[in-house]
């Protein structure tokens, strides 16, 4: 991120007043001092004009990426975030999709109650136990082999049902200029 940010010429100010974060967060994300929200990485992404996953993995883009999983990232992010996230591949140039699996933080050691917003659009499927979507205002229990899609700009949360969490793929696809 670092890296981006300096080739761009721009400062930790400058990306952080855009993204909406404090100087002093950039700077313990930038160093591997602090986890950060899906949401937040995606408007760093934004102001500094690369793909989501640039920022989730250090991978060159390539035609064709195979990924075991026993070489998958261990999971990224906090449980008192509210979940924790596996990027499956990097995202395309030509295809502006992101695939990943969201580990929905078990309900008694859920700590989120504040909704996410983000640029990209995003589909999800429900893959192991059941989800509350918080969208727009309103509450849609999911349960296993459930999906919806929906816009990542209205404020949205995966609320855990139970103290068993849940395991969510996640497409986030750049909407179409």
């Amino acid at each position: 991120m670092k890296e981006i940010r300096l080739r761009k010429k721009l400062t930790q100010q400058q990306v952080a007043d855009a993204s909406g974060i404090s100087k002093s967060m950039l700077s313990k994300i930038e160093n591997g001092q602090s986890a950060s929200a899906i949401a937040t990485l995606s408007k760093i992404s934004e102001t500094l004009e690369v793909p989501l996953a640039w920022l989730l993995e250090e991978r060159v883009e390539q035609d064709l990426v195979l990924l075991p999983k026993e070489r998958r990232t261990a999971k990224i992010g906090d449980e008192n975030m509210g979940y924790s996230y596996e990027l499956l591949a990097n995202r395309s140039s030509l295809t502006g999709i992101e695939p990943t699996i969201v580990h929905v933080t078990p309900k008694n050691l859920n700590m989120r109650e504040e909704s996410y917003t983000h640029s990209q659009d995003e589909f999800i499927y429900i893959l192991e136990g059941s989800i509350y979507l918080a969208y727009d205002g309103k509450k849609y229990l999911l349960e296993k082999g459930d999906s919806a899609c929906f816009q990542g700009s209205k404020p949205h949360l995966f609320i855990p049902v139970d103290n068993k969490g849940a395991q969510v793929l996640t497409f986030f696809i750049d909407s179409p200029l």
